[in-house]
């Protein structure tokens, strides 16, 4: 297996960023809480890979779901053990501190949800990715629902075009993100490292484990790295975008436009 300390210390060295990053990206948030609430079950329990400072298991526990909440960065899980404290919920929610690929520590084995929206991210050997998917699928009842998420490998052209121009200019990177989904093999670790995924291996790579796909989904449709256009809007015509949003979200035709793809499948 890939060794991903390089990961956790990442999360480790800014905690706060994380939890953050759905403040600023708020479309990404709202609208994966639309697909939740399409299929979740109103009750059950949910393991939570990839949990970091809380952002959902915090209102999963509100809404009465019992967690086991997982993520490789410890001082990620203290900030989410924190709030979960803060609001009183430590009763329903249960936490372990590991890698995606070995969920030993997790031995519950009927869950009725697994969220794993994150720790794709980073998993750049697709043969970690598999046994992610598979230690997940391990932990999930049959007919259970999984949630995964990806970064898209077109979709961030447009966050790096606004906020790291300069990176173009490096052609061996640039051609290795185009056709490998990751930073060549050689390039120095340290801050954010991951694997950006096609659209079209999406599907595929769950159904090899057993999943059915249910839905795959852009959930920022349409706005590329236009974050401040959406976050600004209010009241009637905010919902009524986040309608339109939500409807053309699995359009074939801008899947991989979107920074971030959700899958949902279930277990055969």
């Amino acid at each position: 297996m890939d060794d991903i300390s390089d990961i956790a210390s990442f999360y480790n060295s800014d905690p706060e960023k994380e939890h953050g990053r759905l403040i600023q990206h708020q479309l990404e948030y709202d609208l994966t809480w639309r697909y939740l609430d399409q299929y979740l079950p109103s009750q059950g329990s949910i393991l939570e890979i990839g949990a970091a400072t809380g952002r959902y298991t915090l209102e999963l526990a509100k809404r009465g779901y019992k967690l086991t909440a997982v993520d490789v960065s410890a001082v990620l899980i203290e900030r989410c053990m924190k709030r979960i404290a803060d609001q009183r919920l430590e009763k329903q929610v249960h936490f372990i501190v590991t890698d995606a690929r070995n969920l030993d520590g997790v031995m519950e084995e009927d869950f009725d949800i697994v969220l794993l929206m994150g720790p794709l991210y980073h998993l750049v050997v697709e043969a970690d990715r598999k046994k992610a998917l598979k230690e997940a699928s391990d932990r999930l009842r049959t007919g259970g629902i999984l949630f995964s998420s990806f970064i898209s490998r077109f979709g961030i052209m447009s966050d790096l075009m606004k906020d790291n121009p300069g990176w173009i200019e490096n052609q061996e990177e640039v051609r290795s993100v185009l056709e490998k989904g990751k930073s060549p093999d050689d390039f120095p670790r340290g801050g954010f490292r991951g694997y950006f995924a096609k659209v079209s291996e999406i599907a595929p790579l769950h159904e090899a484990i057993g999943f059915e796909t249910l839905k795959v989904a852009g959930i920022e449709p349409v706005i590329s790295a236009d974050d401040e256009s959406y976050n600004k809007l209010q009241g009637k015509q905010r919902q009524l975008w986040l309608d339109l949003l939500y409807e053309i979200s699995s359009e074939e035709s801008i899947l991989g436009a979107s920074r971030h793809i959700l899958y949902i499948g279930r277990k055969n």
